[in-house]
């Protein structure tokens, strides 16, 4: 059975909450999927490579940077939305291997009806924990893994810890990269906690967050990227990108995201929260 039609797109319970497809009525193809009111996903049927989300496109810098354009990748999208970032792969690396995993199956069965996914892209989908999933998998099976969790718009306090960044880092193959969609607030105490515990598990991490994101002016998304050998992440073009965007990203490495960090800790499953929930008139 399909959502109830409304003038402001296609509603829908599913496990989660309220799902909503907003049309884009100046774009045709192009919607936004809503869950309980957060904007979560957006999404242009007609051409997949178009990301309106600004932390999409900070994730897409590091698809396109991390291999020679169109080399097909093997991909595990932990949080699956309207499966954006899974059709922006298929369309630019033709070939690629992704599995996605997301816990909300009634979610995935209405995206996957109201928005068919390419039927030559190998996009498996799996209703599941994230965190359940990544303890279960083979290890060294994948070249990317991308972290895109929310539950209630906060990232669950069961996959921001040592113990499950360190089964996530286990699936990556030598030259694998890990990649992270947070979200925070003044202090980035959630953002500089989770860097701080990437650093335990990978020899090399970089942030990329808006300027006033990073100086607490404003919540915002941090994307946080790891590897396992100093030099992997692609430094310079990723900042490029970010500096490039219509809402400029600055990079953080180094010297810089030591200074950063400087205090927080390494967050365990014994210690770990929530991100912080994001202020109420937001969105």
């Amino acid at each position: 059975m399909g959502g109830r039609k409304r003038e402001t797109g296609i509603v829908e319970q599913v496990d989660g909450g309220v799902a909503q497809l907003c049309p884009d009525d100046g774009r045709p193809g192009r919607w936004t999927l809503l869950l309980d009111g957060y904007p979560q996903s957006a999404l242009d049927l007609d051409d997949p490579r178009r990301l309106d989300f600004e932390y999409m496109r900070r994730v897409a810098s590091i698809i396109d940077a991390m291999a020679p354009a169109g080399a097909p990748l093997s991909v595990l999208h932990l949080g699956g939305g309207a499966l954006t970032l899974p059709r922006y792969v298929a369309a630019t690396r033709p070939g690629s291997s992704q599995r996605v995993v997301e816990r909300d199956a009634a979610l995935i069965d209405f995206v996957r009806r109201e928005l068919p996914l390419p039927r030559n892209a190998d996009i498996r989908v799996r209703a599941a924990d994230a965190r359940e999933a990544v303890e279960s998998l083979a290890p060294g099976r994948f070249d990317l893994v991308i972290a895109d969790v929310y539950g209630g718009a906060r990232v669950p306090a069961h996959l921001a810890s040592l113990e499950f960044l360190t089964a996530a880092a286990r699936l990556l193959r030598p030259d694998g990269v890990y990649a992270a969609n947070l979200a925070d607030g003044s202090g980035l105490a959630f953002a500089r906690g989770q860097a701080a515990t990437l650093r335990r598990v990978y020899g090399e991490v970089v942030l990329l967050a808006e300027p006033a994101v990073l100086r607490g002016r404003r919540f915002g998304n941090v994307i946080l990227a790891a590897a396992a050998s100093a030099g992997r992440i692609p430094v310079a073009p990723l900042a490029r990108a970010g500096a490039a965007d219509p809402f400029p990203a600055r990079l953080v490495a180094g010297d810089d995201l030591t200074d950063l960090i400087a205090g927080a800790r390494v967050v365990t499953d014994a210690t770990a929260t929530p991100s912080p929930a994001p202020p109420a008139n937001l969105f």
